[in-house]
């Protein structure tokens, strides 16, 4: 492989901690945002009714998650490996604030001229309402996409493309929500040889993939 003078917008993805302090937490005031930051806490569920007809809002009835699983076992090895080829399948946790709440893992690698990051967000919400108002909010503020049937209460899936001197990059986001909790995934890319970003398809449904793989990591309590 011919040496390849990596451009600014790459420069900035290989540092994952400034980039998602920087711009992840942004995206929200609430409990936290995706890319969120995150630290290193077993996940609990409690035993409460399932997430479809728990309402843990007002009335003080328990929240049906009290804390943020471990993301970075959220997505399987095999998962990784096909989403973000030579990553380290460990991924790395991102500090955070508040374990509780909010915990992200991360990956990212370049194999040869193709990069790819993908990101995995738990928030925790103190009841079913705020955690469905800082969706509804989030959804609000990404148009262009869809609704994913079948994913949690409810799943918003959206990609965009951006270019940087010349340089493509490819960013898909699913948000989803289960009871009390948001699940959110960042997933991207770009070839460095080529200058294009990989297609919608791809990035979509690779987002869509690590999201089922989040929800169902949290409704098992892993971590």
């Amino acid at each position: 492989m011919r040496s390849l003078p990596l451009p600014l917008a790459l420069t900035a993805r290989l540092s994952p901690v400034a980039v998602l302090a920087c711009a992840g937490w942004a995206l929200s005031s609430g409990p936290a945002a995706p890319p969120a930051a995150a630290g290193h806490r077993a996940a609990q569920e409690t035993p409460a009714a399932s997430p479809s007809s728990a309402d843990s809002s007002s009335s003080g009835a328990p929240r049906t998650y009290t804390a943020a699983p471990a993301p970075c076992a959220a997505v399987p090895v095999p998962t990784v490996k096909s989403l973000v080829p030579g990553a380290k399948t460990a991924g790395k946790e991102i500090p955070s604030t508040d374990t509780a709440l909010r915990r992200t893992c991360s990956w990212n690698a370049l194999q040869g001229y193709d990069y790819r990051w993908l990101d995995v967000s738990f928030e925790i919400s103190e009841s079913d309402q705020e955690a469905k108002e800082e969706y509804e909010k989030r959804v609000a503020e990404k148009s262009g996409g869809g609704a994913v049937p079948g994913l949690g209460d409810s799943a918003y899936s959206v990609v965009n493309l951006t270019t940087e001197d010349k340089q493509q990059t490819r960013e898909g986001v699913v948000l989803v929500r289960v009871a009390n909790a948001l699940v959110i995934v960042t997933y991207n890319g770009s070839d460095f040889e080529s200058k294009k970003a990989p297609d919608t398809d791809e990035i979509n449904k690779g987002a869509i993939t690590a999201a089922k793989s989040a929800v169902a990591a949290l409704r098992d309590g892993r971590g």
